[in-house]
């Protein structure tokens, strides 16, 4: 792979320099395409499993949500409550009840 509007076109003022230029960056990508080698596919076992940090209101409810689709869930907090701003408030809209 070559950027010739990258590395050429756009940086280059005069048109002989940023032909040259282009000319020698497309034969050094030719021969780095002759050195590729095939990367072998490698399969790995997954553990249907996820880490959701932060135990305020967000994070709880993207753990039980993947909770409720039988992902297995790890909730980090690193306070000692989970709750977050919302376990901070004395009262929540609409409904003005007592958000604890």
């Amino acid at each position: 792979m070559v950027n010739v509007r990258e590395h050429c076109s756009w940086c280059t003022e005069d048109i002989e320099d940023a032909l040259e230029k282009a000319k020698i960056l497309v034969k050094g990508g030719m021969e780095r395409a002759k050195l590729l080698e095939v990367v072998p596919i490698k399969t790995v076992s997954v553990e249907k499993a996820t880490l959701v940090v932060g135990g305020g209101i967000a994070g709880m409810n993207a753990a039980l949500d993947l909770a409720n689709e039988g992902i297995k869930v790890y909730l980090v907090e690193s306070n000692s409550t989970i709750g977050g701003r919302m376990a901070q408030l004395d009262r929540t809209f609409p409904t003005d009840d007592c958000s604890i």
